[in-house]
Formats: C-alpha cells, structure tokens, sequence
C-alpha cells in the first residue's frame, strides 16, 4: 500500500468543469462522455452540492507549490493555487501497486488530512493510464460501503469509477480498485472532491502508480499554476472618502444610470437599486449596488424575456463578494464563465446592501458569451438569495430598462419597470372590474330598484340598466385581463401558486352569470326563485374568489405592488364596499329612522308622511352611494398609480 498526500489550495485554475444547473448538477467534463447521463442522473436525484464552474490547474513537480502569497517554496506535493479561499487544503489518497488484481486489502482510500480541512461531501475517482489521461478508464471499483459510495459506468467496463450517494459530510471513503487484464505500466488516479457549494476541486491528478520493476515516467505535463489577483474590498467604514463611496453623482453627466426608485442615491438611500456604466478606452465600468440578503446581478438582453443574456453576478459568500462574469439560456440557473475577464473588481458589504465594481473590455472575441458593449441592449437588474454561495430564483420581476441602450454610448438617466406592461394592464382591469364595478352593480340592483320608477332608460328601468352595463364591463374586463398573462407567459404559469386557478374560476363564473340572465324566465314565473338564487350564489362566490385571487396577485412576481401600503388600501376597499352594503341593508331592514316627532301623531295629521319618508329614504341611499363612489374610486386610485409605478 503506498500513501500520498494532495495538496490544494482552492480557487481559480486550468482545468474546465461545466456547471450547467448550479446547486444540482455536477458535469465534470474529464470523466467520460457516457457519463452525461447517468452522472447526472444520480447526482440530480441526491442533490449533490456543487459550486460555479472553475478551472483547476495543478503543479506537478515534486518540489514545487505556491505558498499564501502566490512565490514558490519548496515542498514534495501536487499543488493548486488559487485566490479564491487562502486556507490549504489537504487530502489523503492511498492507492495499491499494481500486477494483477488487487486483493481484499488492497483498497483506495480518499481521506480529509487532519491538518487540514475536515469534511468533504462529494467525489469522485477514475484510473487512467498515465501515458494517456484522455482515454478510458481501467479497471474496476469494488465498493466497501454501498450507503456512501455508488459505482459509475465509465465506458464499456462496469463500475470503472465510483462516486458519492448523498451530501453527506464525510471523513473518509474507502473503496476497492481492481485492476484490467491488460494493465498498462503505470496507472494514475484522478480525483474531483467537492467540499461546499464553491470549493471544489476538479480532475486532480494522482501520483503516478507503476508496477513492480518498471521505472515511472516523467509527469503528465499539465498547465502550472497561475497567481490571481484578488478583489479588493472597500472600506465600510466612517472613514471611507466620497471617491470609494457609490453614489448618484454625475448620473447623465459622466455616467449612465439605472435606478430604482427613479432619482435614487445609493449613497444616502440604501434601498436603492442602482448600475451605473461609463466607458474609457477600451473598457467599460460598471458600479452595481442593491439591498439584498445573497446576490445582485444584471445583464445584457437583446429583448425583455430572459433567456441568451449575458449576466454578472455579485454573490455573497460569508464576510465577501464573488463577483463572476455568467451566461443565461432561457429561464435555467446562470452558467458562470470559465475564464475571468473581468478587472479591477472591488466590492463592499454593509448593513444589507451589497455592492460590486469591475470592469471589462468592450470586445471579448474568445467568448462568444460575452456580448460587445457597441450594441445595443435591454438592461435586467434582479436581486435574490444566496446560501453558501449558491444562488436562488429572484424574488421579485428584474428592473428591465424601458428601451434599448449602447453601453459605450453617450450618458443618460435610464427609466426601467419591475412590471410588464402586460401584467399590468392585467392588474388594473381585474381591479376596476372586481372592486368597482361589481360592487356599484350590486348595490344599484339590490338598493336602487324602487329609485327612478318614472323613469326609463332605452325602454328599460333605469336600475336594470345601469345593473346590466355595469355587469357586461366586468365581464368584458375581467375576459381581456384573463386573456393577457397568457399572451405573455406563452402559457400556463406554474409559479403562481393559487392564483391562476382562482383566476380561471372567476372567469368561468364571470361568463354564466349573463347566460343565465339571458335565459331566466319571466318575473312572474313559478321558476323565476330558482334564477334568483343560482344568479345571486354565482356572482357572490365569484366576487370573493375575486378578491382573494386580487390579494394574491398584488404579490405575484410580475406585479409586486409595494407593500404593506398596497395590502392595506386594498383591504381598506373591501371594508369600504362592505360597510356601504352594510348600511343600506340595515337602512332597507328599517333599522334607520328618519324624520322626527311622534309616529301616531303624522299618521293622523299628515297623511302624505309615508311619501315624505320615502323621499327621505331615497336621500340616504343616494348619500351612501355616493360616499362609496367617492371611497371606493380615491383607494382604487391609489392602487392604478402603483400599478403604473412598478
């Protein structure tokens, strides 16, 4: 049994992992290629943690490394740098010698140094002939411990790699190689060890195991390792010069900005959403400062919908800042860059708000990703959680600016909405229809039928007529407001929770509502008390479906309205409907009198008293209705002006 000893230090390096689904998925392009479907497979279904796509470069030499400070010191190890985590990182790695198949205690064992760090939760381990790391791969695995290890098919042979069954944290993990009837002379090991979301390390290159009597041959020639720079941080504290601070200044003069609320400084607003770009040469830089608890990001689309964008992230990992170059395709998790390209990058924490610099250069011909800054682009800005650096779905709609803009372009004050104009025009119409004009219908037909008696309106009661305009609106707008979250989703929202279902009831509900009208039977029918209360249970369900959906959809992610005001004024309509209804209902009952004196007295004297109180009556209603009307159209009001905000 021979030990040797892994020497990592995380970061940034040569050796390219693709990470297509970040948080799930874990593509590891230096397996085989028949493992893109059953290594995904297992990994997706023991939601394996991975981190954003990195390169590993390894120094093979038998006495060289980088120490902390990126200069050459002298150790016996294989080596990685990287500027990404300071802290080294060891593993243990002990292999067999080759001839033959390995017996019941010749096992390969990958181990978490003491010195070291003292978990790991994923790997993976692969034999490759040392002469040629890019065939496949030999042997075999046997497995000592199935409930942390499983066995991958690498190729034509059976159990050719073997890898992790869960997150798990682990100290150990032992396994047993059996070698091929063919063996080559020398055999090395290639290790992929993920520790957390962000630290992982890919294709680490084993010593190189020969068989007894056959002198090894020199190292597989691999890139050395490169010293990175990292992003610096600015200063949090009282001390910091205006210069470092990210302000507003110079917004439309000397830079562009995009800003939510519109007019916003970050420097004395820290709620304030904010990218800023201004060109020199041939760079651009860019200043992103946002309020949230992970990350900020913004991109570059040719269009409103995400999909094909080129993104830049700034996550939040622990006490620091990743700030990472990504591409987006359609709506799938951000692929992050295998190559940094991006300068200068400095970033600050402070009390919740998150806030990044770098900065890169116009053209970008070697990634195809990277978009030229001389076009012209819609700009997102979105913000979200983050755990251990792995990024969630935003939480609210991105900041899309209101057109298309050149970055290199001259300086201007951008506008953007949270909101599409769909959606919000979806919004306001299920808001007039439901909180208005329903409600005005209701009470004109269940209060005002003995109002206007002399008058007719296009050979009909007044009442009715008003009832029936005011019914056939909300029909109308509650069809083309249901139409209007399809035209933009492309289909069914899957990530509305509730809200949809409650929707399409509505709708259902809002249509049998004049079909029934138009087949009701005549007033003086023995059937007319069934028409009665079919129409009055369907528009009552349907108006309180209604407003639970509408309370549900002020905080949809396509049209969060803000809150806790927006909540309250929309509560406050439905106790202002509700407390109108409540008075006139009382009012019909003859719980309010009104006139004054003693009731027998006008009975005797004044025998036109009845037509008095009625005309009294009528007075009190037509106060309520339009106490109500005023009410109910000052809140609603409110609601159009913040839909119309976003």
């Amino acid at each position: 049994m021979e030990t040797h000893t892994i020497d990592i230090l995380s970061g940034d390096n040569l050796c390219y992992t693709s990470g297509s689904h970040i948080g799930k998925y874990m593509r590891n392009k230096y397996t085989c290629r028949l493992l893109e479907t059953e290594f995904k497979r297992r990994i997706a279904a023991t939601r394996t943690l991975v981190g954003k796509p990195r390169k590993l470069a390894l120094t093979p030499c038998s006495n060289t490394t980088f120490n902390k400070t990126g200069h050459l010191e002298e150790r016996s190890s294989y080596s990685a740098y990287s500027s990404f985590s300071r802290q080294e990182i060891k593993f243990m790695l002990q292999l067999p010698r080759l001839g033959g198949r390995c017996s019941e205690t010749d096992h390969v064992t990958l181990s978490a140094s003491k010195s070291g760090t003292t978990y790991f939760k994923g790997f993976l381990i692969e034999a490759r002939d040392a002469g040629n790391l890019d065939g496949g791969a030999l042997g075999s695995f046997t497995l000592v411990n199935s409930t942390d290890s499983q066995l991958l098919n690498c190729g034509p042979t059976q159990g050719s790699a073997v890898s992790h069954t869960s997150d798990s944290k682990k100290r150990q993990i032992q396994v047993i190689w059996n070698s091929p009837e063919s063996v080559p002379s020398s055999v090395q090991f290639l290790v992929t060890v993920v520790q957390k979301y962000r630290d992982y390390w890919v294709k680490i290159l084993g010593p190189v195991v020969s068989q007894a009597g056959v002198t090894p041959g020199p190292p597989h020639p691999t890139h050395s390792a490169a010293t990175t720079t990292t992003p610096a941080v600015l200063p949090i504290t009282a001390t910091v010069t205006p210069i470092m601070m990210f302000s507003s200044e110079g917004c439309g003069i000397r830079k562009s900005c995009l800003r939510d609320p519109v007019g916003c400084d970050p420097e004395l607003q820290p709620f304030c959403f904010f990218l800023s770009f201004t060109t020199a040469g041939q760079s651009t830089l860019f200043e992103l400062s946002g309020p949230a608890d992970g990350y900020i990001s913004f991109a570059l689309s040719l269009d409103r919908w995400m999909g094909n964008d080129d993104m830049y992230l700034c996550v939040q990992d622990g006490h620091k800042v990743d700030i990472d170059a990504a591409f987006v395709t359609g709506r799938s998790h951000p692929v992050v860059a295998s190559e940094n390209f991006l300068t200068d990058t400095a970033w600050r924490l402070s009390d919740g708000v998150i806030q990044c610099r770098f900065r890169r250069n116009i053209h970008i011909p070697q990634d195809l990703t990277r978009f030229s800054l001389n076009e012209s682009y819609y700009l997102f800005m979105a913000h979200g959680r983050a755990e251990n650096g792995m990024i969630h779905r935003h939480g609210r709609q991105p900041l899309i600016s209101a057109f298309q803009t050149v970055i290199t372009g001259p300086p201007q004050n951008l506008t953007g909405s949270r909101s599409p104009l769909l959606m919000k025009f979806h919004g306001a119409f299920m808001l007039i229809a439901w909180m208005s004009t329903v409600n005005i219908g209701i009470i004109i037909a269940r209060y005002f039928k003995d109002d206007w008696t002399d008058r007719a309106l296009c050979g009909q009661r007044v009442w009715f007529q008003v009832h029936r305009a005011l019914m056939v609106l909300t029909v109308l707008l509650t069809s083309v407001a249901f139409i209007l979250p399809f035209i933009y989703r492309g289909g069914w929202s899957h990530r509305a929770g509730a809200h949809p279902y409650l929707g399409c009831t509505v709708m259902f509900l809002a249509v049998i509502q004049p079909v029934m009208a138009l087949l009701r039977p005549r007033p003086d029918s023995a059937r007319r008390y069934i028409f009665n209360w079919m129409h009055f249970g369907a528009g009552t369900i349907a108006e309180i479906i209604a407003v639970v959906a509408i309370f549900l959809g002020i905080h949809q992610q396509a049209l969060v309205l803000p809150g806790p005001w927006s909540t309250g004024v929309l509560a406050g309509m439905v106790v202002w409907g509700v407390v109108a209804e409540l008075l006139l209902e009382f009012h019909s009952k003859g719980f309010f009198k009104l006139g004054s004196g003693n009731s027998e007295d006008k009975d005797e004297i004044l025998p036109e008293s009845t037509e008095l109180t009625s005309s009294e009556g009528g007075v009190f209603k037509r106060v309520v209705l339009a106490v109500f009307l005023s009410g109910n159209v000052a809140l609603l009001s409110c609601l159009l002006y913040s839909i119309s905000s976003i």
